[in-house]
């Protein structure tokens, strides 16, 4: 298959409700936050819920969670060397061999890239390998500051066997009352000739942003509390693209309609035009 022949970039629009996001385990899982009050998504964590749909939807993924793993590897080492090309292009050390075996066998590597980074019995046998992707995803921002709530929670049942029970343990789940996120991406087609990264792959990656909470479940964030609202997908009539993705971006408007927004639908969402620039629309709410 071809590589990537038109430039995209794309814009998400995710609804909290309810729900932590991304919790900060250095501020006690609050959910993030900047230092004006915007809530904050890492773009980590959005590649991370990108891989489990792709996952989800059939691929083959390098970098795969302990709770999402589907095969039987320990490690990201013990995954590579699954991989027979990637082991002799490693033995020859061909570099160029070694990103291309990784980016053939997996949709994350030749999506985001992966550093290659292993021991080997002595610094000759080592890996070092870098392979730098063509789509790339900014952190998610609330479109206005957040408001948090905060709960406290207790233990009621022992954790192991005594003649009494236990005091009760305390302590906290904390949660955003509801806010609006804004994201952004692009696909770069000189990097997706490195990669052999395909309009097929473009598309998989689009499926996966559309669903992207699909079985993303659990006590921080209960089925239906996050929803993809809105995806805009421009697609560019050249490899280079017709305007600097940050343009594009900002054809994106969101605007508040009520002193108090509690859902989607108190929000305006639209998006300007460019001359001749092709978008794509998925709308949630409807």
């Amino acid at each position: 298959m071809e590589a990537l022949h038109n430039k995209i970039d794309f814009a998400l629009v995710i609804a909290v409700n309810h729900a932590n996001p991304n919790g900060d385990p250095l501020n006690g899982n609050r959910p993030r936050e900047t230092y004006e009050g915007l809530g904050e998504i890492s773009d980590v964590c959005l590649k991370r819920k990108i891989r489990n749909r792709l996952i989800d939807l059939g691929e083959k993924v390098f970098v795969q969670s302990d709770d999402k793993k589907v095969d039987a590897c320990r490690s990201l080492k013990e995954r590579a060397e699954t991989c027979a090309a990637l082991v002799q292009a490693g033995n020859a050390k061909d570099a160029d061999a070694y990103a291309k075996a990784a980016c053939q066998e997996w949709i994350d590597v030749r999506s985001f890239g992966q550093v290659f980074a292993f021991k080997g019995k002595d610094k000759a046998s080592g890996v070092s390998v870098g392979v730098r992707g063509p789509v790339s995803i900014h952190p998610a921002f609330s479109v206005e500051p957040i408001l948090i709530d905060s709960i406290q929670i207790t233990k009621s049942v022992n954790s192991e066997t005594a003649d009494k029970k236990t005091s009760d343990t305390m302590g906290m789940k904390h949660r955003v009352n509801f806010a609006l996120y804004t994201t952004f991406g692009s696909i770069n087609c000189q990097l997706a000739e490195k990669t052999g990264f395909t309009d097929q792959d473009a598309e998989k990656i689009k499926e996966a942003l559309i669903t992207l909470f699909e079985n993303d479940a659990s006590s921080a964030r209960p089925e239906g509390s996050m929803e993809v609202v809105r995806l805009y997908w421009w697609k560019h009539n050249c490899k280079s693209g017709q305007y600097p993705s940050a343009k594009v971006h900002r054809l994106l408007k969101v605007e508040k309609n009520t002193d108090t927004a509690n859902k989607a639908e108190d929000y305006t969402i639209g998006c300007d035009t460019l001359p001749d620039l092709e978008v794509e629309v998925y709308d949630g709410l409807r």
